[in-house]
């Protein structure tokens, strides 16, 4: 049976808990990359989430998230330059496009702290929402990437059946548990 999703929020208390996940493993050195560029990108959106929990004054919020745009945009231009193997998998293109919607909602955040729109709350909930999909979506992607999507066939010419989307994501769940 799959881990309930509280058990992972146990495990992975905050954005911090990722970046030192990611410091832990790694395989090849485009693996090793994405774990850094990843754990970067995690402590950004941490700083940013925590100012802002914490009630920091709207201009260093504001920086900070402006600073955390930037480093959504170099991730994304990382990605592009990662080599075959990554792009291959379903899992990269999931990915991106998590990434993608992670910064129009960073992009509509900075817009409405620059605005003091009322809507600033309302566009903070949703970045915190993208950003630990996106961040959990990276996890898998890694994974995916180190450990393979299920065993090889030993027959010649025979292609192994791919596990389906629900099935790795229960795997990989279910290796997350403490």
């Amino acid at each position: 049976m799959p881990a309930p999703l509280s058990s992972l929020q146990h495990t992975l208390q905050s954005f911090g808990d990722i970046s030192r996940f990611l410091r832990e493993g790694g395989a090849d050195e485009d693996s090793l990359l994405l774990r850094d560029k990843l754990g970067a990108l995690s402590m950004q959106i941490d700083e940013a989430t925590r100012l802002r929990r914490t009630g920091a004054d709207a201009t260093a919020i504001t920086r900070r998230v402006g600073d955390l745009a930037q480093c959504a945009r170099e991730h994304q231009l990382f990605l592009t330059g990662l080599g075959s193997a990554w792009h291959a998998l379903y899992e990269f293109g999931v990915y991106q496009r998590a990434l993608r919607e992670l910064r129009d909602a960073i992009a509509a955040w900075q817009q409405a702290l620059e605005r003091h729109s009322t809507q600033e709350g309302t566009s903070f909930r949703q970045f915190e929402l993208l950003a630990w999909r996106t961040l959990g979506e990276a996890l898998l992607l890694i994974d995916m990437y180190e450990h393979g999507s299920g065993p090889q066939s030993d027959l010649p010419g025979v292609l192994p059946q791919r596990p389906s989307r629900w099935q790795r994501l229960r795997a990989w769940f279910r290796r997350l548990r403490p």
